[in-house]
């Protein structure tokens, strides 16, 4: 095999991480001089500019008026283990897991909790049959496995009637996918993903039904002062009107707020929704033109269309770990793509994110980019054999 010729044009930004993303395709340093840096987020300034990144969170994503929105610390995560800690063994867990941010949950429910859960897993690339589990107990799952490329196709199979609580890790879906709200009473996220904002900050929404568990029950366990919602058996509706638990960055939320805007000015999420997909689509026909590379989704149904993972099919390829670092690394060095190796966790292969604040064109430039990759790789494979 001989080196192919190097494609003429290449992505105007070259940045596919899987988080932090891309930010949002009109970012600009200066656009954040509104921040009060050196102001109280106690202050009556602080505490508006919490409440809109509140409130344009419930009017982007379309948050029904009685769940409750806070912002909480420790990104995503954070807003997952003050979910679980807070709110499970009320009643039989169960525990699902198609990939690493999953299976932590596990671990944290099942070696740090000490609940008895019902645990369901489904290797890389395939999914839990999700309308088979109980849902008389409370559920938590993701719903995009950020580190798989596979996530729920919709929410039909949860009952509108369930008496357990469903919480829901939507980081790399929130804003790219429509979530089914009367379906989730728990939804997490953090900033860095869809909207492409900075990290550190989680958002933590909550249903009726959640408020409900909270002020009617008390774990066994004690709870960190970082994860408590309630006081005297009362929800501190102060967490959800921007009276954060701890101090957030005005600078950050600042780079929120600027998302959240342009996200309206595109269109709101129908828009952002789009984006992801037609992002996603081409990387799907370039999978579906090349033999040597695939979608790590078995179920094109449940394949991610923002952090989509992909496998090398080549079956001459003896060392798949070291021929998609090789690849990666290519790609790197020429600054067509960075930081698009797969998860550590994950299967061999490459992860590419597609979100919404990723430009279409930008992975049609790729794409030639990564066929020149690939050759590059297996010709220089070929060479030192």
């Amino acid at each position: 095999m001989t080196n192919p010729a190097q494609p003429a044009k290449r992505p105007v930004n070259p940045r596919f991480s899987s988080g932090p993303c891309a930010k949002i395709p009109t970012f600009e340093l200066a656009k954040l001089a509104d921040a009060p840096l050196g102001r109280s987020h106690r202050a009556a300034v602080g505490k508006a500019k919490l409440k809109a990144a509140i409130d344009g969170t419930r009017d982007i994503l379309g948050v029904p008026d009685d769940y409750r929105i806070g912002i909480v610390p420790a990104s995503d995560t954070g807003a997952v283990e003050m979910a679980m800690w807070s709110l499970l063994g009320a009643r039989k867990t169960t525990m699902v897991a198609w990939e690493s941010f999953g299976a932590g949950w596990v671990t944290d429910a099942v070696k740090q909790l000490k609940l008895d859960a019902e645990v369901k897993t489904a290797e890389y690339g395939q999914i839990v049959d999700m309308a088979a589990l109980d849902y008389d107990t409370d559920v938590v799952f993701t719903w995009n496995g950020t580190t798989s490329g596979v996530c729920m196709p919709h929410g039909g199979m949860i009952p509108a009637d369930r008496a357990g609580l469903t919480i829901c890790d939507a980081t790399s879906a929130a804003f790219a996918m429509d979530l089914p709200w009367d379906k989730l009473d728990v939804v997490t996220f953090s900033w860095q993903k869809v909207m492409g904002g900075e990290a550190a900050h989680g958002m933590l929404i909550l249903s009726p039904r959640a408020v409900e568990r909270l002020e009617s029950y008390t774990p066994a366990w004690p709870l960190p002062k970082i994860f408590r919602m309630t006081k005297g058996g009362k929800l501190i509706e102060g967490i959800f009107k921007g009276e954060t638990i701890n101090t957030p960055s005005m600078l950050a939320v600042e780079d929120y707020l600027l998302a959240l805007d342009w996200a309206r000015e595109i269109g709101g999420l129908p828009a952002l929704i789009a984006r992801c997909d037609a992002n996603a689509a081409v990387i799907d026909r370039f999978c579906a033109a090349n033999d040597w590379i695939a979608n790590l989704a078995e179920d094109p149904a449940t394949a991610s269309t923002t952090s989509v993972c992909l496998k090398f099919t080549d079956p001459t390829i003896t060392d798949g770990a070291a021929f998609a670092k090789a690849v990666a690394k290519r790609l790197e060095a020429e600054g067509v793509a960075l930081d698009i190796g797969a998860y550590r966790d994950a299967p061999a292969g490459l992860r590419i994110w597609c979100g919404a604040t990723v430009e279409t064109a930008d992975l049609e430039a790729l794409m030639p980019w990564l066929d020149w990759a690939y050759h590059a790789e297996r010709a220089a494979l070929d060479a030192a054999a």
